[in-house]
């Protein structure tokens, strides 16, 4: 080892400018990059905020002074579409239109049928004709017809009462003491018997008192009504009072 490089300190080995000064110089590296940051963000920061004024300073303001002024909120459900669907090509019959006519040429014919030609429209019987065909033969007595509720039949001798049958009390009204009048009407056959029977006013509640109204009244007989000597069928109307003793 040579004298000279004998007296050389260690800590003077290597660039010894760097060492002493590379301390600085890495603070003042990191300083700038984050100033460098800071202003690209505040930058960002400060366009969006001028951004942000710029519309609500071009937003339309609406001024509500009462409910009436509030939209309806959309519907919930989503509308159907509306499908388009042609219309049918129906040609008109070329006959059977009638053609009309001023009121004054109208010919009124205006025709009632008679209790033949009703026993015509019933169900006909049918026989077998000669030669196979078949023939329509219509045999359906007179006396069988009963006159339909309210319908006027011209009678000399009304329907007189032999069996009078007086209706049940109904449990319910009895405990509850509750009375009523039931008007019935009543078709009278030629024998003298109810063939059917009709609520014309009930009692107004559900407690019985029409049902045991019906049920005295299909059991009542009577002397049928009396035209031209012979009996006939006729509806009679009538009233049951539904009184506690």
């Amino acid at each position: 080892m040579s004298p000279a490089t004998a007296n050389v300190a260690p800590g003077w080995y290597g660039a010894f400018e760097l060492k002493r000064t590379y301390q600085r110089n890495m603070s003042l590296g990191v300083l700038y990059a984050a100033l460098f940051h800071l202003a690209i963000i505040g930058g960002m920061l400060i366009y969006q905020y001028i951004k942000s004024r710029d519309d609500f300073s071009n937003a339309q303001v609406v001024v509500i002074k009462s409910i009436s002024d509030i939209a309806p909120p959309p519907s919930m459900t989503a509308a159907k579409p509306q499908v388009n669907v042609a219309e049918p090509n129906i040609v008109p019959p070329k006959i059977g239109i009638p053609t009309p006519v001023p009121d004054e040429e109208v010919v009124e014919d205006v025709k009632f049928a008679t209790r033949a030609e009703l026993a015509e429209l019933q169900t006909p019987i049918v026989a077998a004709g000669n030669g196979g065909n078949d023939s329509v033969v219509v045999d359906i007595p007179l006396e069988e017809y009963f006159p339909a509720q309210g319908e006027f039949v011209a009678v000399e001798e009304m329907p007189v009462i032999i069996k009078q049958v007086d209706p049940d009390y109904p449990q319910v009204a009895r405990l509850t003491k509750q009375e009523a009048t039931v008007t019935v009407s009543a078709l009278v056959d030629k024998e003298g018997k109810v063939r059917d029977v009709k609520i014309v006013k009930g009692s107004g509640s559900n407690i019985g008192f029409d049902e045991a109204a019906q049920e005295a009244a299909f059991k009542t007989l009577y002397k049928p009504a009396v035209q031209n000597g012979h009996p006939v069928a006729i509806w009679v109307t009538y009233q049951y009072h539904f009184r506690l003793k």
